[in-house]
């Protein structure tokens, strides 16, 4: 009897190829191509089949199916710490239980952030902190919902009061309940000065059970000590890090942690929408000038995090309510403020970004056999980075989702 479910098996395994393998060619060509890993293709074909991409070339070889002329094109943008969930309610406030918002609201609201977020040019993201991510993940991945691949962890892991075997037991929980990875809070917000609130036994334990059971940890971590602490816990990724010293720093890069400093978005959103969201929790006049005072801070520690011999200084924007769609803004900050190289920030926003998230050898590249995500942007962001703002052509998994004229050739209204 076990040889007979063998064949059926196998020709089940069999058939997502086979299909691609029907599917017609599409070929898509731009003036230059940046393959996600440093490399640079001047007028590059790159050709996909269903979902993968097959073979990229120099040369247009004939009409192409998108001919995007002066843009160029990369792998589809990664982005590895947003928050899909959070939107403005219809009162024009952050969302929160209880503000009136129906659940059909919320589900519409988040749908449109995946949306702006896709439109954007990422087509990954990672997404911690909510339960309701884990649907908007599987919807999107089931091809129900528009927007990008979604990882996330569900819910959260930020009370001090517990014990390391509680912890250990929670990140059994999240894992059950369907989580990516694992989102630990190690420290305060910055709205309240981020002082540590998990010990190094804690983290320790946390991590740890994750490790064991193949979840990457992400942790909040903004002093010092609890950046430290959560390198020598052997966490995966540590976020924000704005006071880390230079010391811990070069500690990350010796254990091979991946750091995941923000430039301006997310203080800068904050900031911009105070009305939005003053008055709610820690968003009083104490965190908005804890936040003002953040963006020189955050800009020096990315600088000094980018000169940092071997850290694998990763993109994510930590996008909440009012910056979705805006993600990349951190790459022109990254550049003109931070000094980072242009091929620089794009690597980490591509290869480096996958492999952060256990996806190195399926996105965050242009290779034949990867994921056929792939953006055009406008111009040439390694002359000027400001083009990642102008994004015209968004391909998903083979699925163009957006393609229209540069804005040169667009006609202008009628005055």
């Amino acid at each position: 009897m076990r040889s007979l479910r063998v064949v059926p098996l196998l020709l089940l395994l069999a058939l997502p190829v086979a299909a691609a393998a029907q599917a017609p060619r599409v070929t898509i060509h731009a003036a230059r191509l940046l393959d996600g890993r440093g490399g640079t293709i001047p007028d590059a074909t790159v050709v996909v089949q269903g979902d993968r991409i097959v073979d990229i070339r120099s040369g247009a070889g004939g009409r192409a199916d998108y001919e995007l002329g002066d843009a160029t094109l990369l792998p589809g943008l990664i982005d590895t710490h947003v928050h899909e969930a959070w939107y403005f309610n219809h009162q024009g406030r952050l969302h929160g239980r209880g503000d009136g918002d129906t659940a059909e609201q919320s589900t519409l609201s988040i749908a449109g952030n995946a949306w702006a977020t896709l439109m954007g040019g990422f087509t990954t993201v990672q997404s911690p902190g909510s339960p309701e991510e884990k649907d908007l993940r599987d919807w999107i991945a089931a091809g129900e919902v528009p927007g990008p691949r979604i990882l996330t962890s569900v819910g959260q892991l930020s009370n001090p009061a517990m014990s390391p075997d509680s912890f250990r037991a929670a990140v059994r929980s999240l894992k059950a309940r369907g989580a990516d990875l694992i989102k630990i809070f190690a420290s305060k917000s910055i709205r309240e000065g981020g002082a540590q609130t998990l010990s190094e036994e804690q983290l320790v334990a946390a991590c740890g059970e994750a490790r064991a059971l193949g979840l990457r940890t992400l942790v909040h971590a903004h002093s010092d000590s609890a950046v430290r602490a959560a390198v020598m816990a052997g966490c995966t990724q540590v976020e924000h890090g704005v006071f880390a010293a230079d010391s811990t720093l070069a500690l990350m890069a010796a254990r091979g942690t991946y750091f995941d400093p923000q430039c301006s978005l997310v203080f800068r959103n904050y900031l911009d929408n105070r009305p939005k969201y003053e008055g709610i929790g820690n968003y009083n006049a104490e965190g908005f000038a804890w936040m003002e005072k953040s963006i020189p801070l955050a800009v020096a520690t990315a600088k000094r995090a980018f000169a940092t011999k071997g850290l694998k200084v990763v993109y994510g924007t930590d996008a909440v309510a009012g910056a979705h769609g805006r993600n990349a803004e951190d790459l022109v900050c990254r550049v003109q403020q931070a000094g980072q190289a242009p091929m620089a920030a794009l690597v980490a926003a591509t290869s480096l970004a996958a492999e952060s998230l256990g996806l190195g050898e399926r996105i965050g590249s242009v290779r034949p056999g990867y994921q056929a995500d792939l953006v055009a942007l406008d111009g040439d962001p390694l002359a000027d980075i400001t083009a990642v703002r102008r994004v015209r052509f968004v391909m998903k998994g083979g699925t163009v989702f957006k393609n229209v004229a540069p804005a040169a050739a667009r006609p202008t209204a009628a005055r």
